[in-house]
């Protein structure tokens, strides 16, 4: 049954809409008729898939390699930055004097760095020092073709793989420090008296910890990390600076070749905002249906 409170619209809200349905509208009636811009939008499918004619198949353009790379990129460095962010957040709330002055320092240096220069310092020093130095890319080249393929599916070719690391660790180390604050503040709501029932049964404190703490605390802050999901897929547009062919990089790149400048960042805003608001709105709903009590 529908609660009559949610069907109820404040003045506020109204005038929100009719403000932001103004601003659509004056800007596309702005862009046809002041600046006689010619809106092309016809064109804007065949840069997702186009149709090859000596196979007759549809491939993936432009657009749809840019989206995966991005997919790709934000699992990746989501997936690190939670190891890290574990590993740092216990550390920071139940770990030694030194463990704690380690992810402390960890956190508050990485926290007051912009992500760009991150990116950047990573791209030169990593990239090109380390990366270049193990020939990833070229043992990559030399492998099976299924190999290939595989890496491929889940990273990307031999030509980006160097930046790609790259651009993975340091949004992983990025994001690592706020699932640090996450876990650490996790575990630290934990009471208690749920440690002491724990020893009360016989468990010691590391069995406790694991057994019955980290549990709880993966259950109140599961919903965050998700969040931090969904804010990593948006930190990722930042490494088009070091030429990482995901989403922005793409759109940047159509831009200059087809001069479509607002039918490109149109349709890349609208991708960011369909993957995010789709991730955020099933974050929501879990959130609710399964909030604890």
């Amino acid at each position: 049954m529908l609660n009559n409170k949610s069907l109820k619209f404040t003045f506020i809200d109204i005038a929100a809409i009719a403000f932001i349905v103004a601003a659509i509208f004056l800007f596309f009636s702005r862009m046809s008729h002041v600046l006689e811009y010619k809106w092309e939008w016809d064109v804007i499918p065949s840069y997702f898939f186009y149709l090859d004619n000596v196979t007759g198949k549809f491939k993936a353009n432009i657009l749809a390699k840019g989206f995966a790379i991005t997919v790709k990129l934000s699992i990746w460095a989501t997936l690190l930055g939670c190891f890290l962010g574990i590993v740092s957040g216990v550390m920071g709330a139940k770990g030694s004097f030194e463990q704690r002055f380690i992810s402390r320092t960890y956190v508050e240096t990485i926290r007051n760095i912009p992500s760009l220069v991150l990116v950047i310092i990573f791209y030169y020093f990593v990239s090109s020092q380390f990366l270049d130095a193990l020939n990833i890319d070229s043992w990559l080249r030399s492998s099976p073709k299924i190999f290939q393929q595989i890496a491929g599916l889940l990273l990307t070719g031999p030509d980006q793989i160097n930046a790609f690391i790259s651009a993975v660790i340091a949004l992983g180390i990025y994001e690592g420090a706020y699932v640090s604050e996450i876990v650490r503040g996790g575990i630290i709501s934990i009471p208690k008296g749920q440690w002491e029932a724990s020893m009360s049964i016989g468990l010691n404190r590391q069995k406790a910890f694991l057994l019955v703490i980290l549990p709880q605390t993966f259950r109140k802050v599961a919903f965050p990390l998700a969040g931090q999901f969904i804010s990593t897929i948006k930190d990722s547009a930042i490494v088009s600076v070091i030429s990482i062919q995901e989403l922005t990089f793409q759109g940047m790149e159509l831009m200059a070749a087809t001069f479509l400048t607002f039918e490109i960042w149109i349709t890349i805003t609208l991708l960011y905002f369909i993957l995010t608001f789709s991730l955020s709105s099933s974050v929501a709903f879990l959130e609710k249906k399964y909030a604890i009590k």
